[in-house]
């Protein structure tokens, strides 16, 4: 064999390694990257979901609206890319606890019941104005002792959270996606899609608690997003109680 072809033949072998150990690296880095995701969002191979789905206020049961559908895609696709599975099911059918699998529930309180339940049980520092009648207040967040008003298409608030039942390891987490209008629903599942290495690596598998608000979205959609304040300890603790007036400034309001 002529040095010529002794150095083809390495070159070739040479390349040959490098290709496969190139392979090798990207694929490890790739099944890291999707072990961590299937962590994050409680999604082994092959494992169950639930897809939890609202109805529009004041429309028929099982009415969905534009955006929540456009939210549910969202989600579907993350699950898909964890190699898991989605049931879909209306918020009142849903009659099980949490944890044993993932759970992505979309829609406020005023339109998913399961959502209010959740609300109710886990999140006691949190108040949605249900009211009908048109107002001020009407569809407003209360976290802890701050008011979050809605102004239709131009400034909107939606709560995203992983919640877990205890600290058990095996525990599924429950996602919520609570916003004032249905646009907002759908911000928070993209920001969610988009976001979640980073929130993997900021919140671990503990939970969160995220305010969203949503600029503009008239001319934006649900592209613009940005992070009001992280609002774990104030949602998941009571709401104050507000003060009684003092003795001194009862009597003072008596005696005028």
């Amino acid at each position: 064999m002529t040095d010529d072809v002794r150095n083809i033949v390495l070159g070739v072998l040479a390349a040959g390694l490098s290709a496969a150990l190139g392979w090798l690296a990207r694929t490890y880095l790739w099944k890291r990257r999707l072990r961590r995701k299937q962590a994050f969002f409680g999604l082994p191979d092959n494992s169950e979901s639930l897809l939890v789905v609202n109805r529009e206020a004041g429309g028929p049961e099982l009415t969905v609206m534009r955006h929540d559908v456009f939210a549910l895609l969202e989600l579907s696709a993350l699950i898909k890319d964890c190699g898991a599975h989605a049931q879909v099911i209306a918020h009142d059918a849903t009659q099980q606890g949490f944890g044993e699998r993932t759970e992505f529930c979309v829609g406020g309180p005023a339109s998913n019941r399961r959502m209010a339940a959740h609300l109710h049980s886990l999140l006691p520092g949190v108040r949605v104005n249900v009211e009908a009648e048109p107002g001020p207040d009407r569809g407003a967040f209360q976290v802890g002792s701050e008011r979050y008003r809605l102004e239709a298409g131009r400034s909107e608030y939606v709560l995203l959270a992983r919640l877990t039942a205890g600290q058990s390891r095996e525990a599924r987490p429950v996602f919520l996606f609570c916003g004032q209008r249905a646009i907002t629903n759908q911000a928070a599942t993209r920001y969610l899609a988009r976001n979640h290495a980073r929130l993997a690596r900021k919140h671990g598998g503990s939970s969160f608690v995220l305010l969203l608000k949503v600029v503009n979205s008239q001319a934006y959609g649900p592209d613009v997003v940005e992070v009001v304040a992280d609002v774990t300890r104030a949602a998941q603790a009571p709401l104050p109680t507000p003060a009684p007036a003092s003795a001194s400034g009862s009597r003072h309001r008596a005696e005028s």
